[in-house]
């Protein structure tokens, strides 16, 4: 069966009209609601390693991945308790050289600053249930930037969340999407078992375990949207 992994980013109330990616920030009570859809239409919301069995089709039953890119607090804030109730897990993909900062990649674009966890958070997340991933250092477009950069990129921010968390880092996202094949490889050498993209459509076990699809989820998707992405793409 095929499982659908959703992309959020931020948590919170969105700004005003006219903010450059508005629509990446899903509100609390957004979020709320497409929990509760998850849980009505029988799905559990699993990690993204907890969804892997049933992506490859070793396990069976309703299942949706839950992911987060960047690691920000109002994830922790705002996202956590909703998880927490309705008894799902959820991955959060973290940038290490904003641990504790914040969205400092966007802020060219003029995106509203927004802070990221501390370790402390990020200790929490993992403590709750929750999986711990990897976004690179600095949130870079992977294939714009010499390999062996790249690979620091990817083995350092790995290498970094797992000293902090005291277990294996396994699962990784690509900023912005940005992958090819060479990328794909690098993030194999640096020990990562699944990657996460952002082609949209659900994960079936014919899929490389290193570009896995994802569902973005956006501020204004009505629960018809929320409810056509989980089952139809």
């Amino acid at each position: 069966m095929p499982v659908p992994i959703l992309l959020y980013h931020q948590i919170a109330t969105p700004p005003s009209r006219k903010t450059p990616f508005r629509s990446m920030i899903v509100s609390t009570e957004s979020f709320r609601r497409q929990m509760g859809w998850l849980k009505r239409l029988g799905y559990q919301g699993l990690s993204l390693r907890e969804s892997l069995p049933y992506i490859s089709g070793q396990k069976t039953g309703k299942v949706a991945a839950i992911t987060f890119d960047d690691g920000f607090t109002n994830v922790h804030q705002n996202a956590m308790p909703i998880l927490q109730e309705f008894g799902f897990t959820a991955t959060n993909f973290f940038v290490s050289n904003q641990i504790g900062g914040s969205n400092e990649w966007d802020r060219p674009l003029g995106v509203l600053p927004a802070t990221c966890m501390d370790i402390s958070q990020i200790k929490q997340w993992l403590s709750s249930g929750h999986e711990v991933g990897a976004h690179t250092m600095d949130h870079v477009h992977l294939s714009q930037i010499p390999e062996t950069q790249a690979f620091e990129q990817l083995s350092f921010c790995r290498k970094k969340l797992q000293e902090i968390i005291g277990e294996s880092v396994d699962t990784f996202a690509y900023p912005y999407g940005d992958h090819n094949d060479k990328v794909r490889e690098l993030v194999r050498q640096a020990g990562y078992i699944v990657a996460a993209g952002t082609e949209r459509r659900r994960a079936t076990g014919n899929d490389d375990l290193m570009n896995l699809p994802r569902l973005t989820i956006r501020r204004d998707d009505t629960w018809l949207h929320f409810v056509a992405k989980c089952l139809l793409r």
